[in-house]
């Protein structure tokens, strides 16, 4: 079991799950990068295989490095623990293998990120799994859409790239009142911003590949879940499906974890700015930003969230193609996928991340063909503007 939190979270990111190395006293955290572990004797190798005796085996299996990052994500989101995961999708995957039986149902978010959709629709499918994705921010879908045979509540919120905002705590009671497993996808908006645990969800997983790490230089993912039973339940299936992290992955996102804070107040202030100026911009035809009173879950989110997180969705006057124009102009903006590092990034999801879907799924979704998401980076505020300015002129 990890500590919970003591300190604030500004704190917490620079110190929870980060002692010192016990041999030679580094302040940084090592990387134990090995493979397998010696033990002292036959006695105490088979007292760590029956977990009679604490310690590490082998890297799959648990790592030092790991174990720390792993310490801090738990901390961070008020867990029981945390499993680190290679990929945020090794994240997915291991929540459904773990969470779901045969001709299991699931309800899902609508607009989650493409991937998580497109495992269960095409892959868990053949072993009887079926799912419904609707607009949970509306919980009346939530509550039409559950069955008896519902197993999994997956939320993602705010919603990638909608920036839809669903209550935590009403699904969560939805879901208690049917034996239903509640995960939240909190990767928008990072421990931070937002822990779905504290409102009721029972495991909360991140793309550690975005915020988290936020510097656009690794892959990764975790699993935070509120008690023993449930994490013991995900860590054996991932470690036996072999979706664990390995510890230079751990130590670079380890790294981007102290800075976290910092990175958080700067975008997200940033994103602050930009989002009025853009919805004032006449060539944009509408933004999304759960921090424009405008936006339908705008108390929601002020309510459930510590801040509305530096993503911006936004549509640019005569569609797909002058966003395509748009969007080829950025000069300082960069296109590309993901998200969350401190380099603003920006791109087109009908195109890219969601291209996977059918039309007519990612327009029910919410995602337009004209929807352009900006991922606000760390750069200075007026520079970013600039950028946007005349690319928008160009559009």
């Amino acid at each position: 079991m990890t500590k919970h939190l003591t300190h604030s979270p500004a704190t917490a990111v620079i110190h929870a799950g980060q002692e010192p190395d016990p041999v030679y006293g580094g302040v940084s955290v090592p990387i134990y990068q090995s493979s397998t572990f010696a033990f002292a004797s036959a006695e105490q190798g088979a007292a760590r295989f029956a977990g009679k005796e604490e310690g590490f085996i082998y890297t799959r299996i648990g790592n030092p490095t790991i174990r720390a990052l792993e310490k801090s994500l738990a901390t961070l989101e008020g867990g029981f623990d945390a499993s680190a995961t290679a990929t945020g999708m090794a994240a997915v995957t291991t929540i459904y293998t773990a969470l779901l039986d045969k001709d299991a149902h699931v309800v899902g978010t609508a607009s989650i990120y493409g991937p998580s959709r497109t495992v269960l629709e095409k892959e868990f499918s053949r072993f009887g799994v079926r799912a419904d994705f609707v607009d949970t921010s509306d919980l009346r879908n939530v509550e039409r859409a559950l069955r008896p045979e519902t197993r999994l509540l997956f939320v993602e919120t705010p919603a990638n790239p909608t920036l839809a905002i669903t209550d935590i705590a009403a699904c969560a009671r939805m879901a208690r009142a049917r034996g239903v497993t509640l995960v939240v996808d909190n990767t928008f908006s990072s421990p931070l911003l937002q822990n779905p645990l504290a409102l009721g969800a029972d495991v909360v997983m991140h793309s550690l590949t975005k915020f988290i790490n936020g510097h656009s230089d690794v892959v990764g993912g975790a699993i935070i879940a509120r008690d023993k039973a449930l994490h013991d339940r995900l860590r054996k299936v991932l470690v036996l499906m072999g979706g664990t992290m390995d510890p230079h992955q751990a130590w670079l996102v380890l790294r981007g974890v102290r800075t976290l804070a910092l990175r958080v107040e700067r975008s997200q202030r940033s994103a602050a700015e930009l989002a009025p100026w853009l919805a004032a911009h006449p060539k944009v035809a509408w933004v999304n930003y759960p921090g424009l009173p405008g936006h339908p879950q705008h108390a929601l989110a002020r309510e459930q969230m510590k801040g509305f997180g530096s993503m911006i969705t936004f549509g640019v006057r005569g569609g797909f193609e002058a966003g395509r124009r748009m969007i080829n102009a950025v000069e300082l903006c960069t296109l590309a996928v993901s998200l969350g590092g401190i380099e603003s990034l920006i791109q087109h999801p009908a195109s890219m991340t969601h291209a996977g879907l059918p039309k007519e799924q990612r327009e029910a979704a919410g995602i337009s063909d004209d929807l352009i998401r900006l991922s606000v980076g760390c750069e200075a505020v007026a520079d970013i503007r600039a950028d946007l300015a005349q690319a928008l002129d160009r559009a």
